[in-house]
């Protein structure tokens, strides 16, 4: 596991770039963005995501962008020199704007091929930046005396794998010490972060309406940790669509799902609407018309502002978040 805790100074001494010091902290978040594993390795989804992307970072200049998995589809790559990095990912996100920090997690079908590969590219691009299998992140804004914390977390070691085809929700951790040792970093992340805002990442949903549904080994486990320690809420890709669900657990506390996993492929099933706590669906969006889609998040010391916007330039939804209560 790694703790990655950027401030104003040093990393690790290394001198961070001086666009963390800014009054706010903007950054873009897609799931789901993988391609396909036959020639061009990217899909007109994808490419058009990309595009809009692009244009959204030209207007916004955001710091990050943030995957939440799968970002090879079907099976994952080989090695360090797979085409696919190149293909799906380098050739497809190239505006200028682009090439920031991507911080990245593992999907379902990352794990049907080499993870320790992908980690490993982080050697070898510029902007992939991929630590561990799961990792803390804390960024700064407001001058340093404000940050965002991220617990990017592999759900796939966590709860097992799925296989989108038969759509059979996974059945529990391949390996249980590696998934209990993730478990305690997860929990321990979330207890010791003093972020303003804080949320856990990873590539499946803790609830979602859609084709996969709710995960149930995070409901059970993940869910009550994100309420004991305040966090804002969950972001995850999985399902291809774009989601905002909010619960008010029986503590008082806030919780928030955003789903973006919209950049590559569009499913439009609403299969487990009646899955979800009743009340909880606040935005929902599957239109295969409009090329793809992601959210956009500016966030200031007073709120955090997330826009879901589609590859065609529509600005979707808007929802506000608040610094925690700790």
């Amino acid at each position: 596991m790694a703790f990655i805790k950027i401030v104003l100074l040093c990393i690790f001494g290394i001198l961070v770039p001086s666009s963390y010091a800014v009054e706010s902290l903007r950054f873009l978040i897609i799931g789901d963005m993988g391609g396909v594993d036959y020639a061009p390795y990217s899909t007109y989804y994808e490419r058009s995501t990309a595009a809009e992307m692009g244009k959204i970072a030209d207007l916004y200049s955001p710091q990050f962008v943030m995957e939440l998995g799968d970002n090879f589809y079907y099976d994952g790559v080989k090695d360090v020199n797979d085409i696919r990095f190149k293909a799906t990912f380098e050739n497809v996100y190239t505006a200028k704007s682009l090439q920031i920090p991507w911080y990245l997690i593992a999907g379902n079908h990352d794990h049907h091929g080499n993870v320790t590969a992908q980690i490993l590219y982080s050697k070898y691009s510029t902007r992939w930046n991929y630590p561990d299998y799961y990792y803390y992140l804390e960024l700064p804004f407001a001058d340093g005396n404000h940050t965002v914390g991220f617990v990017f977390i592999d759900t796939v070691q966590l709860c097992g794998s799925t296989d989108d085809f038969t759509n059979v929700k996974p059945k529990g951790p391949e390996n249980k010490i590696t998934a209990d040792a993730q478990w305690t970093f997860i929990e321990e992340s979330l207890k010791k972060s003093r972020a303003d805002y804080l949320f856990t990442a990873g590539h499946y949903p803790v609830y979602s309406i859609a084709e996969h549904g709710p995960t149930d080994c995070l409901v059970q486990k993940l869910d009550p940790m994100l309420d004991t320690y305040k966090a804002n809420g969950h972001l995850s890709g999985h399902d291809h669509n774009l989601q905002h669900l909010r619960v008010k657990s029986k503590a008082g506390n806030t919780i928030d799902y955003l789903v973006s996993g919209m950049a590559n492929f569009i499913d439009i099933s609403t299969t487990h609407m009646n899955s979800v706590p009743a009340g909880s669906l606040f935005f929902h969006y599957s239109n295969l018309a409009s090329k793809g889609g992601f959210l956009y998040a500016e966030t200031t010391t007073s709120n955090m502002t997330l826009t879901f916007i589609n590859a065609s330039g529509e600005q979707l939804y808007s929802t506000v978040l608040f610094p925690r209560k700790i």
